[in-house]
């Protein structure tokens, strides 16, 4: 039999991961439900679904916290983050169906960490730093060090993702993402990925690109990055094609070849720094 703790506050809830690090953490559910009749049952389940603590969206003129909780319909409904993290309101409008969109979390996506997760690169791009805690202490990750490998990350046994927290660009950084997959809606990616470039007129100063689904974990191209610093965007546009064609290695998979991949990545990275 599984044992099962719904916490009523987050000590509580860290209390219970502390005495239970092998239990199932269960926010949204989207990704464990799937994969339950596949997997042996785990000793025990703490549900975090709509735990206050970790449900919330501050804003201040510096940086956006979300909390861990978060369903991805409230992160791309939310006016401030419309307003000042499109590419992150626009990854959350692409995550499943509306179904999948009001129950699937940000902590979840983060923790599962999957290379084909929507949100990733978004999180790369805009610099994102992890807040986690334990009964022992808070504590911040950069989200570019947070992934380790395929589906790990720097999360400790006896710790919960608490929030993500993303600093508002700048008025000279625009910033964009983008996904293609089979069809229009519902599809997991093939390559995605997504942009924060300064300009000083229309000359790159500063870049942050990321891709997903093209490696074991999201990546940031730091290739790309210091290929078009200081130059126009025209000339950014070519360099960050081949500095995107040098660096990644995709695979081939059921959902595509490791050249489509490669094609696609090339044209998308090189279209962040044409755009109008």
């Amino acid at each position: 039999m599984t044992d099962y703790v719904r916490p009523r506050d987050l000590d509580e809830a860290l209390a219970t991961r502390a005495a239970h690090p092998d239990w199932m953490v269960l926010a949204g559910g989207t990704d464990l439900m799937v994969n339950a009749p596949h997997v042996v049952a785990p000793a025990g389940i703490l549900d975090l679904w709509r735990l206050p603590a970790i449900g919330f969206v501050r804003v201040t003129d510096e940086a956006i916290a979300i909390g861990a909780g978060t369903t991805w319909h409230e992160v791309e409904r939310h006016p401030a983050i419309r307003a000042r993290m499109r590419p992150l309101a626009a990854a959350a409008r692409e995550i499943g169906a509306l179904q999948i969109q009001a129950r699937a979390t940000l902590g979840g996506n983060v923790g599962t960490s999957s290379p084909v997760g929507d949100s990733l690169p978004v999180l790369l791009a805009l610099d994102a730093e992890l807040e986690v805690a334990s009964v022992h202490g808070r504590r911040r990750v950069p989200y570019r060090q947070w992934c380790t490998g395929y589906r790990t990350t720097q999360l400790r046994p006896d710790e919960l993702i608490v929030a993500a927290h993303l600093p508002v660009p700048g008025p000279a950084t625009r910033t964009t993402w983008r996904k293609v997959g089979t069809r229009r809606a519902q599809s997991i990616s093939k390559v995605m990925g997504a942009a924060a470039i300064t300009l000083d007129g229309d000359v790159v100063t500063e870049a942050r690109v990321a891709l997903g689904a093209v490696a074991e974990r999201p990546i940031r191209i730091a290739a790309v990055e210091a290929a078009v610093r200081g130059l126009g965007l025209g000339q950014a546009a070519e360099a960050a094609r081949a500095a995107v064609r040098a660096t990644i290695r995709p695979i081939d998979d059921v959902r595509s070849t490791a050249a489509y991949r490669r094609e696609v990545a090339e044209n998308l990275v090189a279209r962040f720094f044409s755009m109008s």
